[in-house]
């Protein structure tokens, strides 16, 4: 298991855990980050990630793609 930030680009990765307190763990299931669920890295932009999730394009930050393990 590794955090989202390592993932190769271009990838589909499968999500394996949700680190974080309860809102943050909440507010990333909102976005579509489910454990099971696939994630891709589109690009990294100056320490955030474009990440596709569920045919949707998501900007997420370094700190909290370091939540989301795969």
């Amino acid at each position: 298991m590794m955090p989202l930030i390592f993932a190769e680009t271009g990838k589909p990765q499968i999500i394996k855990k949700i680190g974080g307190n309860p809102e943050v763990k909440k507010h990333l299931e909102d976005l579509g980050f489910n454990v099971g669920g696939e994630v891709s890295v589109v690009s990294m932009l100056g320490g955030n990630l474009i990440v596709k999730v569920k045919e949707s394009r998501i900007a997420v930050s370094n700190e909290l793609a370091k939540k989301i393990m795969i």
